[in-house]
């Protein structure tokens, strides 16, 4: 029943894309685009209006798809061409960052318990060294003491990983 709308379709397709190779693979885009609705049990009335609606949404695919070609070829960049990253993202200092962020909080651990109560209140919760005297009940030269030894700690952590590197 579709065959005799091919010439029609093809010249359809040849005065929207100007290249005769290319009607023909719409005109035959859209032949199994309707043959397919037609097996799938769907009643088509208008074969013709059909066939050049489908021919014009396969164009419309078609145009997508080589916009997209050109784009991922305009934009495609060898690996060394590539931007790096941020600093912060790259494995290497990633790892670094790991790794001093673990070492200082196991120098936090190691603080005898009142100082590290202190010391994380401060850190932690961004307490001032009035409410965290109040809460532990020492003299808030105490909790300067306590602030200054996490502080020289996690210092001297650093350092050491520092010296590593």
């Amino acid at each position: 029943m579709l065959a005799r709308y091919y010439r029609d379709l093809l010249n359809f397709c040849m005065r929207k894309v100007r290249d005769r190779d290319v009607a023909a693979d719409l005109a035959q885009e859209s032949y199994a685009r309707v043959l397919s609705m037609q097996q799938a049990g769907q009643v088509i009335r208008e074969p013709a209006a059909l066939l050049r609606q489908v021919a014009l949404r396969a164009k419309i695919d078609m145009d997508r798809r080589a916009s997209i070609r050109q784009h991922e070829d305009v934009h495609a960049l060898d690996e060394a061409d590539q931007p790096a990253g941020p600093r912060h993202l790259q494995p290497e200092e990633a790892y670094a960052s790991s790794r001093a962020l673990h070492a200082c909080l196991d120098a936090i651990e190691a603080l005898p318990p009142r100082c590290r109560e202190a010391f994380c209140m401060y850190l932690f919760d961004e307490l001032p060294n009035k409410e965290i005297a109040a809460r532990m009940g020492v003299s808030p030269s105490m909790v300067d003491k306590y602030i200054k030894r996490g502080k020289l700690a996690c210092m001297s952590c650093r350092e050491t990983l520092d010296d590593e590197h």
